[in-house]
């Protein structure tokens, strides 16, 4: 079998798994975010903390408990590190330096998991399980606990109520993305991934020298890293690590946990608001935009430029025998289409126009599928662009999903879509200009300009993957970074939830001949276009200097 064929094949067995699972997981999230009904456990839960589930909360208040819980993981990560030297399982790793200590703990809490270090020589079992992987969990039941907020905006009217933050953290935690983790981390422990919590010991190798490993609870935090779409590794190396990820099918396992929730929770905004018309519409949108970006750099790092490329079968830099090009492509797209940021491979050792593309996808928002619950929101909020423009084109005032799109939403929904290109341009201009920042960069020209625009890229959008070369364990990159990383998880979402509020607080407009169908396949088109025109049109002049100059002098 040729590598190409075993490349489709693979896609299509994740297309016909994410297709099974679709309907059962998206029911049972729209129900899990529906009910009224309080688990024991997540009684205490709450007694814990002192919230009343049933409380409902107007878009301040919401906003207020997403950004305090939010703070305070930060603060509680931050000291983690700071203490690790005293904390018992730390392997005899010393505490984290500040400014790395602020970095990693504002990644982890903002659903980024970009590192600047080596975990397997820097973090112990206490800060990896305790610390790390908590935050896996609880930053992406945020991210989902938002986007249900939104969606209860379109579903509701004449209330300003979005629901109760503290009881969507729980449930999403509890309900979806525990017992999800548990049989995963089974599935990926059977495959040969390490589950342990031993110490540092010496592996001999064959010439005679030997190498020191570490184990630790990697099969637990690998499954929550890629169905949370988190991202950060146990090891340096992520998931192209064979402790990570030891075989083909944990790669295409890992890949199916990365897509699963943000396709699935297309079909719960559709049960939530009554149309699940409206959910597939999305969900073809985000496949479409997937399909598309997989079949394109399959196509890219496939193609033969030479007699090495020949006899590798393609494009073999920077991958792993074991995954192929085939393999490869399809993480690479599926990690930067999302915020998982997770790596089997080195995107700076793509093609040129295999390392745009994966910038590109973290550029478009991360919106097809995108992370847990903000690939979602960001959908939505492009969904209201598109609304939005189509009603300019008939001079119609834009509705959607029964409610009127006015001068407050749009405001709302503009200042969203340029929030992150803003961190991610100015970002990457001062670091160019001046001289610390640029001496960082392994290459010069236009790879050189890449690494940089990746990095800002990939922090801005919380992606966390990161193009390799770039020496980012610096005081610069390390603050840059982490403000790009907070500023550009949570501005984002101030405009979410005030713009769930605004329309939870209208009443529904009755549609008629002249609505626009939102729910057929020329909107799904206008959305795609509407899409790629806003991306097209902020970042092509920085892709021009980048990813395309090295792709079209290649």
């Amino acid at each position: 079998m040729s590598p190409e064929i075993a490349g489709v094949l693979q896609l299509l067995v994740l297309i016909a798994a994410l297709a099974l699972a679709h309907r059962p997981l998206g029911d049972h999230m729209a129900r899990v975010y529906s009910s009224e009904k309080h688990y024991k456990p997540e009684k205490w839960i709450y007694k814990a903390i002192g919230a009343d589930p049933a409380a409902g909360m107007r878009w301040p208040a919401y906003l207020r408990a997403v950004l305090a819980f939010s703070a305070v993981s930060v603060l509680f990560l931050y000291l983690m590190q700071r203490l690790q030297g005293v904390l018992p399982g730390s392997l005899g790793f010393v505490a984290i330096d500040p400014d790395q200590a602020f970095n990693t703990a504002a990644s982890f809490v903002a659903n980024t998991n970009w590192q600047s270090y080596y975990g397997e020589q820097a973090m112990g079992h206490v800060v990896q399980t305790g610390g790390l992987a908590v935050q896996n969990f609880v930053s992406a039941a945020v991210g989902m606990a938002v986007a249900v907020a939104l969606v209860r905006g379109f579903a509701r009217s004449r209330t300003g109520e979005l629901g109760n933050f503290w009881a969507d953290l729980v449930r999403g935690t509890v309900r979806i993305l525990l017992p999800i983790s548990v049989i995963g981390a089974m599935v990926l422990v059977a495959c040969g991934v390490i589950q342990n919590f031993a110490g540092i010991h010496e592996v001999g190798q064959f010439t005679g020298g030997t190498q020191q490993w570490n184990g630790g609870a990697v099969a637990s935090q690998e499954v929550i890293k890629e169905l949370g779409t988190n991202g950060g590794g146990y090891f340096n190396a992520n998931s192209a690590h064979p402790f990570e990820n030891p075989i083909p099918f944990s790669n295409l396992f890992e890949v199916f946990l990365i897509l699963l929730i943000p396709f699935s929770l297309t079909r719960t905004f559709g049960r939530i608001v009554g149309n699940l018309r409206q959910g597939y519409a999305i969900l073809a949108t985000m496949g479409i935009i997937w399909v598309a970006f997989t079949a394109l750099m399959m196509w890219t790092e496939f193609a033969h430029h030479g007699p090495a490329f020949d006899v590798a079968g393609g494009a073999m830099e920077g991958k792993e025998t074991r995954f192929g090009v085939g393999g490869s492509s399809i993480f690479a797209v599926a990690t930067t289409l999302t915020s998982t940021g997770a790596v089997n491979s080195f995107h700076s050792s793509y093609t040129g126009l295999g390392g745009g593309i994966t910038m590109l996808g973290m550029q478009l928002g991360e919106i097809a599928p995108g992370g847990v619950g903000s690939g979602l929101y960001g959908m939505l909020i492009m969904a209201i662009i598109a609304v939005f423009t189509a009603g300019l084109m008939v001079g119609r005032t834009p509705e959607y999903l029964g409610k009127k799109i006015g001068t407050r939403e749009i405001k709302f929904a503009a200042c969203y879509i340029l929030v992150t290109p803003a961190l991610v341009l100015g970002f990457t201009a001062a670091a160019m200009a001046l001289d610390t920042p640029a001496n960082s960069m392994t290459n010069s020209g236009a790879h050189g300009f890449s690494e940089i625009l990746y990095a800002y890229t990939s922090g801005a959008n919380n992606n966390g993957s990161a193009f390799a070369g770039l020496n980012a364990d610096t005081q610069w990159f390390n603050s840059t970074i982490g403000l790009a990383m907070l500023l550009g998880r949570f501005l984002p979402m101030v405009f979410v939830l005030a713009l769930a509020g605004s329309l939870a607080e209208q009443k529904p407009v009755p549609e008629t001949s002249g609505t626009l169908r939102t729910d057929k396949p020329l909107y799904a088109g206008l959305l795609v276009g509407t899409i790629l025109i806003i991306t097209g049109l902020t970042y092509f002049p920085a892709l021009a200097l980048g990813p395309l100059a090295e792709g079209l002098a290649s």
